[in-house]
């Protein structure tokens, strides 16, 4: 403490503040009348994909800057279209909210010298608070004392603050590809053209990319008003409806609005054309006209009948992908000569432009009808030998030879869970299921892999399973598509994803972070799947062990090592836990506890899922956590001891607790491996709540660590038996809902 007064110090009450945390103390609100504000990017036409995560970036940028600025507001929210992303804010205060830190220093005892004059800590403090030292005060906290400072700041006007703010804003908003177009040399999704911020009816004024904010806005880019151009700019006068004064612009900025007007249009032209859209790609494609308008107006067309010859697929894609039409269907399912496209142009000839589209739409089936037509006149097994010319990977040789592996593999696990004609079928598939990459039809459609192999291997008269084989190899596309229905279409899309992963980890091409050009965590995730929700019961570890054999045996300059099968392995359960997480809603630890019983030769998806899900329903009941302490005790024990032996000797137990406990363990032991061989895991679990009084009453009992070695070996025996039952299910061990 100063001695001699030098420096007055009065003492402050003890508080939680700590030197790194500075605390906001008061908080003084404005009550002044709150204030709507506008910002607008308007841009060159930016692709629908990365619209809805632009302004989500935005809306959360948006919330950041009112937070860190001490603004209060009503309600935040973003619209957008292909030319605009604007950001809405209701209720903004006009004030920036005042406030009262206290700010910890040094502590007190190297704030002041023995003579009670400050030391440069204090001096130091004060100095980069911009206090005199005789402002500083005395705080008593947990830590003992230190000096601390009251500062006060102003709250500044919020037009200001954000005035000031919005440039970082905008150059924080980030895209999956960016362009710079001017001398600013700014990046962003497309070139922007006008900048609109307006603070209630002020604009605020600022400079980003070269364009100067202001009150200016542009309309749809074909709307005419009255006694104006297409495309000419007009003045927003206030924040405040905005959406109402875009509409008067030919422009609805609402996506919400777009899209159930879309809807509503859509479903409309299907009733009268007296069929529905396939189902396949509508949500997809009502998402892509969402964000690719900004005021939709759906029209009908048709198509020649003659191009339903080609195969309804071919003529769906070519549809989606070149022009993003709707395809109808009878109620059957079979596909009408006609489409629906969602056009950007609610005004002019409707006629016109529904006549445009079909004139460019039958360009495009003529050539899908071409391709077809051509690649027909080769049987796919006469494409074979071209996949010698495919490149998969520069480490990893051609298409020809994957095809070969993953025939060999497949052929393999058919042989072990059926008889002849599986292996003939599930081998012919492999042959097969990579030739239509040379046809000039996948060449255009790259997303028709499978889906035409499927075809031409129909047309070539290959047999029914080995057709629908090759077209659901690639099944599940995404995380929440359909899976293989049949055997063989199941057993080919585990070979071709195990070969992958596996040639690729044996390449030392694993993902690593969150990259994973490869797609391996989709194969892998794609591949839990199958063996989750599929009846196909398949050892995961022998199927990669079987493959890296493979691949070894083609003799080519990659080889797997018994690490990479491990690894493989490893990486595979890291998806199941994603699936658990994702699609199960299953706990960490509860996944982790099953995951961890050390079991290096049997891996089976279906099994692990099953008991996770059987665990995850017994965890709530409630005498389950008291038998998780006691199993956790003998755990840790035979754990520290490393302890192997789990055969008790009846004749050397010293006490009851011993015997009822070995009894208990000799009942309970027959009936948890009846449940678990039937894989009733519910069951078993309900098994081991009965060891709960004779494990409590062991421990309450005798001590382990008994004088006599012959006793404490026994006992450690009685608990390895223990614990080597309960493991027969999971490791308890890695629950964290039980204390003990």
């Amino acid at each position: 403490m100063p001695r001699g007064g030098a420096v007055a110090i009065r003492h402050m009450a003890p508080s939680k503040t700590t030197r790194k945390n500075v605390k906001a103390k008061s908080v003084q609100k404005s009550q002044s009348k709150a204030v709507p504000f506008l910002l607008e990017i308007g841009t060159e036409e930016l692709p629908s994909a990365v619209i809805p995560q632009a302004l989500e970036d935005l809306a959360n940028l948006g919330q950041r800057l009112f937070a860190d600025s001490r603004l209060e507001y009503e309600s935040l929210r973003t619209v957008g279209t292909p030319r605009r992303l604007a950001l809405l804010v209701k209720g903004v205060q006009p004030q920036q909210a005042s406030l009262t830190q206290e700010i910890l220093g040094p502590p007190v005892s190297a704030a002041f010298d023995a003579s009670g004059q400050p030391t440069k800590a204090a001096l130091g403090f004060a100095k980069s608070q911009g206090v005199p030292v005789d402002r500083l005060r005395m705080k008593d906290t947990p830590k003992g004392a230190y000096m601390a400072v009251e500062t006060h700041q102003r709250g500044q006007s919020a037009k200001r603050v954000i005035t000031e703010a919005l440039p970082q804003i905008l150059s924080k908003l980030a895209f999956p590809k960016a362009m710079r177009w001017n001398a600013s040399r700014v990046k962003f999704g497309r070139p922007i053209r006008w900048v609109v911020a307006l603070f209630g009816d002020q604009p605020l004024r600022i400079e980003f990319a070269g364009i100067h904010s202001g009150a200016m806005t542009k309309g749809h880019r074909f709307y005419r008003a009255k006694g104006k151009k297409p495309g000419q700019a007009f003045p927003l006068t206030t924040a405040n409806n905005y959406i109402e004064a875009m509409k008067r612009l030919g422009v609805l900025v609402d996506p919400e609005e777009r899209r159930s007007l879309i809807t509503q249009q859509v479903s409309a032209l299907a009733k009268a054309a007296k069929g529905q859209v396939d189902p396949l790609y509508r949500d997809e494609l009502i998402e892509t006209a969402v964000f690719g308008v900004e005021y939709p107006h759906a029209i009908l067309g048709t198509f020649q009948k003659e191009f339903l010859a080609v195969p309804k697929p071919v003529l769906i894609s070519s549809m989606k992908e070149h022009q993003g039409f709707f395809s109808l269907i009878t109620k059957d399912g079979g596909l009408l000569p006609k489409f629906i496209a969602v056009t950007n142009m609610p005004w002019g000839n409707t006629s016109l432009m529904t006549k445009g589209n079909e004139r460019v739409l039958a360009a495009r089936l003529s050539d899908a009808q071409y391709f077809f037509t051509e690649d027909s006149k080769r049987p796919l097994h006469e494409r074979v030998p071209a996949l010698e010319g495919v490149l998969l990977h520069h480490k990893l040789g051609t298409v020809r030879q994957k095809v070969d592996r993953v025939g060999y593999l497949v052929g393999w696990m058919a042989e072990q869970i059926g008889g002849k004609d599986l292996d003939e079928m599930c081998r012919r598939a492999a042959l097969l299921a990579k030739a239509d990459l040379t046809t000039g039809m996948v060449g255009e459609f790259p997303t028709l892999q499978g889906v035409m192999g499927e075809e031409y291997a129909r047309h070539d008269g290959e047999s029914p399973a080995v057709c629908r084989a090759i077209g659901e190899q690639y099944f599940p596309r995404f995380p929440d598509d359909q899976l293989p229905k049949e055997l063989p279409g199941v057993l080919l899309a585990v070979a071709d994803r195990c070969d992958s992963i596996v040639a690729f980890f044996a390449a030392g091409m694993s993902p690593s972070g969150s990259e994973d050009p490869l797609g391996l965590r989709r194969a892998a995730y794609g591949l839990v799947r199958i063996l989750a929700e599929t009846p196909l019961r398949l050892n995961v570890t022998s199927v990669v062990d079987q493959a890296l054999r493979i691949l070894d045996g083609q003799g080519g300059k990659v080889r797997g090592t018994p690490q990479t099968g491990s690894d493989v392995v490893a990486f595979i359960l890291d998806r199941l836990r994603f699936y658990g997480r994702q699609h199960l809603g299953l706990r960490e630890d509860i996944m982790e506890a099953v995951i961890h019983v050390p079991n290096s030769i049997v891996c089976d998806m279906a099994d692990l899922v099953a008991r996770m899900q059987a665990l995850e329903a017994m965890v709530p009941q409630p005498d389950f956590d008291p038998l998780m302490i006691g199993f956790k005790r003998a755990h840790r024990i035979v754990e520290k001891e490393q302890w192997t032996n789990a055969q008790a000797l009846p004749e050397q137990f010293v006490h009851e607790s011993e015997r009822r406990l070995f009894q208990a363990l000799g009942v309970m032991q027959q009936q948890v491996r009846d449940s678990v061989n039937d894989r009733n895991y519910g069951k078993a679990l309900y098994s081991l709540l009965e060891l709960k009084s004779p494990i409590d009453e062991f421990f309450g009992a005798v001590m382990v660590n008994d004088l006599n070695p012959q006793t404490r070996a026994n006992r450690l025996s009685l608990l390895k038996a223990t614990d080597d039952l309960f493991l027969t299910v999971a490791d308890l061990s890695c629950l964290q809902s039980a204390s003990g």
